[in-house]
């Protein structure tokens, strides 16, 4: 019995470390949570224009000529680019099971 809840411990132990170890790292080119909260709204904006403008130069370019490596490059820089731009726009999202379990329980709390 012992060996079992041993096992099930190390289990959820080395889950957690599995999860732990994929957290994302931030490159150069972005900031972290606490810098984008303490920038002004003047900065937000300017740094957002900037994140148009790289985006816009993308867009722009020729991207046939470029290599496997330098194509992947451009997409995460661009997804980083777009969390970036999310994290500084603000707001509120909610994933679908938040919304799901928020109607179940106004549904027990109305019902």
């Amino acid at each position: 019995m012992k060996k079992k809840i041993y096992l099930i411990a190390a289990t959820f132990v080395l889950m957690l470390a599995a999860f732990s170890s994929q957290a994302a790292t931030l490159t150069d080119n972005n900031l972290s949570k606490e810098a984008i909260a303490a920038m002004t709204t003047e900065q937000k904006q300017a740094r957002i224009q900037e994140i148009n403008a790289r985006v816009a130069e993308i867009k722009a370019m020729d991207k046939s000529q470029l290599s496997r490596e330098d194509r992947k490059e451009l997409r995460t820089e661009l997804k980083a680019d777009k969390r970036e731009a999310r994290a500084m726009g603000g707001g509120v999202y909610l994933s679908v099971g938040a919304i799901i379990i928020i109607i179940l329980l106004l549904i027990l709390i109305l019902g």
